[in-house]
């Protein structure tokens, strides 16, 4: 028998999944900025900036942002790698390089959105590349640093994409992992639940879909607490892994060394 992976509350084979998975952000991918400012509350750019704080970032170093979407993450990490000289031109960190990000993701129209998105604000030291996390198409120990925000749930397979984060990682770079997490308090958990449960209507008013915003809901429910995560991150060969909860545990970032 064919093994299954979580398609939120479902059991589905993982080409179905990638498939599933694939559908659901090519129908919010035109939509998706105002709809996670709007479910957020605008905290996601507040969490997204914490991450890159976590990952100290230096001029010079190089990037990946991985299931980086429409680029927020690539963006903020470019101003720390690759700032702006009195010129105009990137600083160069201490090797003379300057630096830059890599944004990467398995879903063309993500990607895409994220390009016009990033030329329009003129983050030229950004790079684009499109494939599966579980097979990155890179070569070992390329990169300082691997930002993921909000990315890991939608991995068909997560022990393979931890062990892929790990092996494109210089020694000693750094893996930054952003996520929603699990809520332990159980009256914050309800009050988060029944604030969840208002997504698909959003969804559907804002993007025309409320489908992809019930697999996201679902997805939240059935991704790895916060120790458990840890523990992947570790089997796949991170060291020093130690997370911190934000909100409560609504949301927890992630962060490992090679």
């Amino acid at each position: 028998m064919n093994a299954t992976v979580d398609f939120g509350v479902e059991r589905v084979t993982p080409a179905e999944k990638t498939r599933r998975v694939r559908g659901v952000f090519d129908a919010v991918a035109h939509r998706y900025d105002c709809l996670n400012d709007i479910i957020s509350l605008g905290s996601h750019r507040l969490l997204k900036r914490a991450a890159v704080e976590m990952a100290r970032l230096r001029p010079g170093k190089d990037v990946l942002d991985l299931a980086g979407g429409t680029g927020d993450m690539a963006a903020l990490a470019a101003r720390q790698v690759a700032p702006r000289s009195p010129s105009g031109a990137p600083a160069a960190g201490a090797d003379g390089k300057a630096g830059r990000v890599v944004l990467a993701d398995i879903n063309r129209s993500m990607l895409t959105a994220g390009r016009d998105r990033l030329a329009n604000r003129g983050c030229v030291r950004v790079d684009f590349a499109q494939g599966d996390a579980a097979a990155l198409p890179f070569q070992d120990n390329v990169f300082h640093a691997l930002l993921v925000a909000f990315g890991v749930r939608n991995f068909t397979n997560k022990a393979a994409a931890f062990a892929e984060m790990c092996r494109v990682l210089r020694p000693g770079g750094v893996a930054v992992v952003l996520e929603f997490s699990t809520v332990e308090n159980p009256l914050l958990a309800r009050g988060f639940d029944a604030f969840k449960s208002t997504w698909p209507a959003l969804g559907r008013a804002v993007a025309g879909d409320g489908a992809p915003y019930r697999y996201l809901v679902e997805s939240i429910r059935e991704h790895p607490a916060q120790e458990a995560l840890r523990e992947m991150m570790e089997e796949a060969g991170f060291v020093d892994v130690e997370y911190h909860n934000f909100f409560a545990g609504v949301a927890a970032i992630h962060r490992g060394f090679k």
